[in-house]
C-alpha cells in the first residue's frame, strides 16, 4: 500500500453522510502512512429510477472497493439496505469489517457480526490494521512500547 496504490474502501451509507460515516474518515486520516481511497459516494444519489437505481449505484461502488466497513448506525436506520450491501459484498467476495456502535451505547447487531470477517472497535489503528489485513492480506502485528516512569531496560532507576 502506498500513495500510488491506496486501499479502496466502501463505507455503508444511505446516500447521505451520517456522523458515523464522517467519523470513519476522521479516524483513518489520523493514521500515519495509511493511504486509502473512499469509493463510497453518498453525495451521488440517483435522481431517477427509484430503488433499482439506488441498488445499481451501490453495486458499482462496492465492486470498486477492496473492503467494506459496516456501520451499525446505518443498519439501525436502514436494515434492508445494509443487508443488500452485505449481499453485494458477499457476491463480489469483498471482506466486511463491522465497527462496534460508537460510544458502546448498544451492542452490535448480531446480523452484522455473523456476516462480517472482523468486528472491531472505534480505534484508528485498529481500523487501518483491519483494512490492511482484509483488503491486502498484509501482516499487521504490532508491538506497543509502554514506558514506565522510574524504570529503564535494566530495571528500576535508583
Amino acid at each position: 500500500m502506498s500513495e500510488r496504490n491506496p486501499i479502496r474502501v466502501f463505507v455503508t451509507h444511505g446516500f447521505k453522510e451520517s456522523d458515523d460515516y464522517l467519523r470513519v474518515f476522521e479516524f483513518l486520516e489520523s493514521v500515519d502512512r495509511f493511504y486509502y481511497l473512499n469509493v463510497s459516494k453518498p453525495d451521488e444519489a440517483p435522481a431517477t429510477g427509484g430503488m433499482e437505481a439506488v441498488k445499481d449505484a451501490l453495486i458499482q461502488q462496492i465492486k470498486e472497493s477492496e473492503a467494506v466497513l459496516l456501520l451499525p448506525s446505518m443498519y439501525d436506520a436502514q436494515p434492508e439496505l445494509v443487508n443488500y450491501m452485505m449481499d453485494v459484498a458477499d457476491a463480489n467476495e469483498k471482506p466486511m469489517i463491522v465497527i462496534r456502535p460508537y460510544g458502546h451505547v448498544t451492542e452490535t447487531p448480531p446480523a452484522l457480526v455473523d456476516r462480517a470477517n472482523e468486528h472491531i472497535e472505534w480505534n484508528a489503528r485498529e481500523m487501518a490494521d483491519s483494512l490492511r489485513r482484509r483488503a491486502r492480506l498484509e501482516d499487521t502485528q504490532r508491538w506497543d512500547v509502554v514506558d514506565f516512569p522510574g524504570f529503564d531496560a535494566d530495571g528500576e532507576i535508583k
